[in-house]
């Protein structure tokens, strides 16, 4: 890895302050001042930047309860983003591993590891998401046949895969999905002839939402949640 690359991955240095940090004579390989950015290090070497030992950081994985109005973005000009609730460093090299719209609550992921995020979020692995959602009429028989058979959405040429559904109340269900297409909850209830008007991500393949975790809040995952062979 390139010295810049490990000391800004490293530290709260931008790429640019790196380069001059390294320039003024400030980071040390195995006992030696290196002045070139682009010098490759590996980890049998000893670096070190003012004194402090820099290494390669090991993926971060992060969950959060996100809240409403939240967007799942790194920055937005208008609105609060998942990143000004998930307090952080090094945050812009992080990003989020199945996004939610701004009026979903519940289980978010962010992570910079992209082999990860990739594994768990692409359709093919099939690792389903559950929802708790609330109807604005009651589901009937007949509409929860229809979403585990998998229907066509409006717009689009291929019908959905099959969900799972599971009725809790009248007009409150859980339904896990193994998609992620646009507004993909919404529109499948629409499909069926009723409308969302609460929606909340309870899980993620085995990753279950902390609940113990309020809106807003976040924690690390353990060993187990990041281990994607349990799912």
């Amino acid at each position: 890895m390139r010295l810049d690359k490990l000391l800004s991955n490293a530290s709260n240095l931008t790429r640019s302050q790196a380069v001059r940090a390294i320039r003024d004579g400030d980071v040390l390989v195995d006992g030696e001042p290196i002045t070139k950015s682009s010098t490759h290090v590996s980890e049998a070497n000893h670096v070190t930047y003012l004194g402090t030992v820099i290494s390669e950081p090991k993926p971060r994985y992060y969950m959060l309860n996100k809240p409403l109005d939240c967007v799942s973005a790194n920055r937005d000009k208008n609105s609060l983003t998942v990143f000004d609730y998930l307090i952080v460093p090094r945050r812009d090299q992080l990003h989020v591993a199945g996004r939610l719209d701004r009026d979903t609550t519940g289980l978010i992921l962010v992570t910079d590891d992209g082999q990860w995020s990739h594994k768990l979020t692409s359709p093919k692995h099939e690792h389903f998401k559950r929802y708790r959602v609330t109807l604005a009429e009651p589901i009937t028989e007949q509409a929860i046949h229809k979403l585990e058979q998998g229907i066509m959405l409006e717009g689009e040429t291929k019908i959905t895969r099959p969900a799972m559904v599971h009725t809790l109340e009248s007009n409150l269900i859980h339904l896990s999905i193994s998609e992620g297409r646009y507004h993909q909850v919404k529109r499948m209830l629409e499909a069926v002839g009723n409308e969302v008007v609460g929606l909340h991500r309870e899980s993620i393949a085995h990753i279950e939402l902390d609940t113990d975790l309020p809106l807003g809040k976040w924690r690390e995952l353990t060993i187990d949640e990041i281990d994607l062979s349990n799912s």
